[in-house]
């Protein structure tokens, strides 16, 4: 044992220097004054220097080989067998690549802020340039058949393409497009009582009351305020969520800490004893994200959730609610018509938002379309899919984070994520006695053991399509999605 013995030490001290990167970068979003960032992109770029050394260390190589030919149990080997995946891949980066990446990443996103909060993409663009013709060359560097924004999609969900993301969001426009057009056509429902003053902490307070309910951990973990809500985790036994507030639209902050809820759920449920190692590290984003999109969607959009934790709104803010049912809180909080801003969509025009970006994506990185171009397409595409016009940069192409982080391949996870999300649910429904009753008593014990078993546990032993055919028996299938969607607002809007 004393290979596979360095193996854990050696994997254990990697994940030791990415997780100090993944403090720095949280800081940098949360707390960090403004003055630092020069200094912070230093500091992340010369740690993700150590994690390259590292993860591309001769010895470790050699020693990944050699564990293949070991007696190793079934875990241990799948352990060395992704390991030595993620070696691979790794060796097809240099030192000096990795650490220009991080920097320009680091530098992106200030400048990506900056550009936000004064609107104007112009500020943005020259780092983006930048980070773009490296994200070309990485795909040239890793390999790709077919597209190179393969290699990309690689990165957040091993083994996707874009041959199949095509067929995917094909399913989107032809089946999605079509039901949507048929609720526009509906008399609508009144979302008015969501728009009213809501004060910051009662709302913090309150979320944080929804996150223990759930099941998070706050004892290993805290939520704090974002610009850009997100999830981060430095162990099992410290994983921080983050959201954002909108003192006029009470959705903003309810939909932003249910959602990265669910992720953090994800990765308390990992087990710490796999720490550093595949084991222990959560499989896909797509599977991530199908943790979030459950709970945000098949539960906290769900009238039983309500059912139970409407009366503790209405008692905290009194002079608001006080005069709408749950019945009513429920349907204005599953309006569905077109916005601008992805992550307050409803969860049916949210993957006209997706496919928006995924098709600009695989353009950008295959070289069809250029930075300078991308304002313009955007404002085209929203246009197209949406039916709405974008009235700045703000609310339009720098409304994301992802591109300044370089996490080109990452939105088609948020859609194959809620369609995982419907299945599981669909699957967790028929395994669970009285799943709704115990969702409407409040009691989400359940659904998150059974969460834990099917999905948490396993870390990264199995592949995607591989644990979905064991927990539901197939592979991912857009129908249950559409299932799902169709049952929930055919009833919200008599459409029957």
């Amino acid at each position: 044992m004393e290979n596979y013995n360095y193996y854990i030490e050696h994997s254990q001290k990697i994940a030791d220097i990415e997780h100090s990167i993944s403090v720095l970068n949280w800081d940098q979003e949360v707390f960090m004054p403004e003055n630092s960032a020069p200094r912070r992109a230093q500091q992340i770029a010369t740690l993700a220097g150590i994690h390259h050394e590292l993860s591309t260390d001769k010895k470790f190589g050699e020693v990944l080989e050699k564990l293949q030919h070991e007696n190793l149990t079934d875990i241990q080997q799948r352990n060395v067998n992704e390991s030595l995946k993620a070696y691979e891949k790794s060796t097809k980066l240099n030192g000096a690549f990795v650490t220009k990446m991080s920097k320009t990443i680091s530098e992106s996103f200030v400048a990506w802020n900056e550009a936000r909060s004064k609107s104007d993409f112009s500020i943005f663009a020259p780092k983006l340039e930048e980070l773009v013709k490296l994200k070309r060359e990485e795909c040239k560097l890793f390999g790709y058949e077919d597209h190179p924004y393969n290699a990309q999609l690689d990165l957040y969900e091993p083994g996707a393409t874009v041959k199949d993301l095509d067929i995917l969001f094909k399913d989107v426009k032809h089946q999605l497009v079509e039901f949507v057009a048929k609720i526009a056509s509906a008399p609508q429902n009144d979302e008015a009582l969501m728009f009213q003053k809501y004060e910051t902490s009662k709302q913090l307070a309150f979320t944080e009351e929804l996150l223990t309910q759930m099941g998070y951990d706050f004892k290993s973990g805290r939520q704090d305020l974002s610009t850009h809500p997100f999830t981060t985790t430095f162990s099992p036994k410290d994983v921080r969520v983050t959201t954002r507030v909108n003192e006029n639209d009470l959705s903003e902050i309810l939909w932003s800490s249910i959602h990265e809820g669910g992720h953090a759920l994800y990765e308390q449920g990992l087990k710490d004893e796999n720490y550093g190692l595949p084991a222990g590290a959560y499989l896909s984003l797509g599977l991530h994200e199908s943790q979030s999109r459950l709970y945000e969607n098949n539960v906290g959009r769900s009238l039983n959730y309500w059912k139970h934790n409407f009366k503790k709104l209405q008692e905290i803010f009194p002079d608001n609610l006080n005069n709408y049912t749950t019945e009513d809180f429920y349907k204005a909080m599953n309006i569905v018509k077109p916005s601008l801003i992805r992550t307050n969509a409803d969860e049916l025009t949210y993957h006209f938002h997706v496919l928006i970006r995924y098709e600009i994506e695989k353009e950008l990185i295959g070289g069809t379309i250029g930075v300078a171009d991308l304002p313009q397409i955007w404002n085209q595409k929203y246009k197209e899919y949406l039916g709405i016009d974008v009235p700045n940069d703000s609310k339009g192409v720098l409304q994301d984070i992802h591109w300044s982080h370089g996490s080109f391949g990452y939105f088609p996870t948020y859609s194959i994520g809620s369609f995982y999300a419907a299945q599981f649910y669909n699957q967790a429904s028929k395994e669970i006695d009285n799943l709704e009753e115990l969702i409407k008593d409040g009691n989400f014990t359940p659904l998150l053991d059974w969460l834990r078993e099917k999905i948490h546990q396993h870390g990264r032993l199995f592949a995607a399509d591989e644990l979905c055919i064991k927990i539901t028996g197939e592979k991912l299938n857009f129908k249950y999605f559409m299932d799902y969607a169709k049952k929930k607002y055919s009833t919200l809007y008599n459409l029957n």
